[in-house]
């Protein structure tokens, strides 16, 4: 939350590390923050192409900014945030969860199938190439030996596409 607030700075705002600790103690050390009601809570809801990662990191993030106790009620808010035919929600209706912490674990499967399910659609749109098994040529005799030491002119060169699960 700290590195949001920092980065979220406007540009040349703050001139001097003084001002900026001054500032970020306002924000942070001081109870000058006036918390959220909890009817933010009832306002939240999943918007029109949001992922559920998204929409879980808004809720929580509305959550902890709200004083109090209110774990029941975030189970029940979170769930009317959801649209009426996503997966999630059909869940949590037909299973329901007492906990927060059982609510986060199935909000966590949901994720999960979710980003499989997206990087599934990358990797339909991404163009397959040609696929060739060059261990066929090392035995091929063939196909001439080269020594590439000293030899001059242009070389084949090969494109190697490689998709990740996660972020490098």
């Amino acid at each position: 939350m700290e590195m949001r607030w920092f980065n979220g700075l406007r540009a040349n705002s703050i001139d001097s590390f003084k001002k900026l600790t001054q500032a970020f103690d306002t924000r942070f050390i001081t109870c000058s923050r006036v918390p959220w009601p909890l009817g933010s809570l009832l306002s939240m809801s999943i918007r029109e192409g949001e992922t559920l990662k998204a929409y879980s990191d808004r809720y929580w993030e509305m959550f902890n900014e709200i004083e109090g106790d209110y774990n029941d009620v975030a189970i029940s808010t979170f769930k009317a945030g959801l649209l009426a035919e996503h997966d999630l929600r059909k869940s949590l209706t037909g299973k329901p969860v007492t906990s927060v912490r059982q609510l986060m674990d199935r909000i966590d499967k949901y994720r999960r199938v979710e980003e499989d399910q997206l990087q599934g659609k990358e990797k339909a749109n991404v163009i397959p190439q040609e696929r060739r098994d060059f261990r066929s040529d090392w035995y091929n005799n063939n196909r001439p030996w080269k020594d590439f030491v000293g030899q001059s002119g242009s070389t084949n060169t090969q494109v190697v596409n490689t998709v990740f699960r996660e972020p490098v």
